[in-house]
């Protein structure tokens, strides 16, 4: 039944511009329309990263949910977990509309979306108000005109301590003027001892600990991921999450969309993203979690961030094609693949091809 959508539904939802649709997706999870996925329970799809257990690795990430709407309606999919936000101190609107926009043939969305989003007060009052079931990160971001965006990002750590499961700081957005320069090595460690400092400093007054990943951008030169490695590793961070959109516009079908400001994700994005993932992998060695993210449309595709060096993965704008029968497919299809390599967890396949991933030409 979930399945029509991509017969019937996705054809009614395309009738409308991406935001509309986007909006009318949320409320029909929001409202029950959207079945659940059923049992996608496989006990060789558990992983275990920074100390919280997954049902499975795949997992909504960031963009869609912003407003920490719809958590368990997107875990009744079939995500082994869901990532809110990202959402920053102040509500904001974001940049003008039209702000995204598909890219039919090549499975690919670009957006310009500027962490639209009805701030802290808001999201922090659904997190709170849900039934603490299954693992829902809370990605944060830092307001567009913050005078101090360091601080935004602790203020972030504070006021969702209590509902996140994990956090992700967001500073590879290309949509807000000036945020990807926290990636720049100085200022990468100011925020990251910042950060981590707010989260110790809860953790030591509530006992629970929070893991911290850091979404980075794919277009970091090679000296960018030695710093981001270096600082990430320094800082006994928990974890990478690889990676945001991308700038890039190499072979689009579409000449006239390609031209739109924004970051591009979706299918092209897969080889790029990927082979960012392997390098981070090899700079950060075998113990840092990395979350893959990029391109993800089918269980093969997810099992092969896994072997360039994942832990776990994301996935977003595939959906927008594949509608809300994708993550069941995928993890179902993850549980065939690892009949077929006869392995008794998914954690066996990670690294198996991060050399060939790292060596890629992207």
């Amino acid at each position: 039944m979930i399945d029509l959508f991509k017969s019937v539904a996705r054809r009614g939802l395309f009738l409308f511009d991406a935001e509309t649709a986007h909006g009318m997706s949320i409320a029909a999870l929001k409202s029950g329309l959207v079945p659940n996925c059923g049992d996608v329970r496989d006990p060789r799809l558990a992983v275990t990263v920074a100390g919280l257990t997954f049902p499975n690795p795949l997992g909504m990430a960031a963009g869609y949910d912003k407003n920490a709407e719809v958590p368990d309606a997107l875990l009744r999919l079939g995500f082994g977990f869901a990532e809110v936000g990202t959402v920053t101190p102040k509500p904001q609107s974001g940049n003008p509309k039209p702000r995204i926009f598909r890219l039919e043939r090549d499975m690919a969305v670009i957006n310009r979306l500027g962490f639209n989003n009805e701030g802290h007060s808001a999201a922090l009052a659904r997190l709170a108000a849900r039934h603490p079931v299954g693992i829902v990160g809370v990605n944060i971001g830092a307001n567009k005109d913050s005078v101090d965006r360091v601080a935004d990002y602790v203020e972030g750590i504070r006021r969702f301590a209590g509902v996140a499961s994990y956090f992700t700081a967001n500073i590879s957005s290309p949509n807000t003027p000036g945020l990807r320069d926290l990636q720049a090595r100085d200022s990468l460690s100011t925020l990251l001892s910042a950060v981590l400092a707010a989260r110790d400093e809860v953790a030591a007054a509530t006992g629970a600990r929070r893991p911290v990943f850091l979404k980075i951008a794919p277009d970091l030169t090679e000296e960018g991921m030695d710093d981001i490695a270096a600082e990430a590793l320094a800082h006994d961070l928990d974890g990478l999450i690889v990676s945001n959109t991308t700038l890039a516009r190499d072979g689009l079908s579409d000449p006239r969309l390609a031209g739109e400001a924004g970051g591009l994700s979706g299918r092209p994005l897969f080889e790029k993203s990927t082979a960012v993932l392997a390098r981070m992998r090899k700079r950060v060695g075998p113990a840092m979690p990395i979350i893959g993210v990029g391109g993800i449309s089918s269980a093969e595709t997810a099992l092969e961030k896994i072997r360039a060096g994942a832990d776990l993965v994301q996935l977003y704008s595939c959906m927008v094609y594949e509608g809300p029968g994708l993550p069941a497919r995928i993890v179902r299809g993850m549980s065939k693949l690892l009949d077929r390599e006869t392995v008794s967890s998914i954690r066996d396949l990670r690294d198996s091809r991060v050399d060939h991933w790292a060596a890629a030409k992207v």
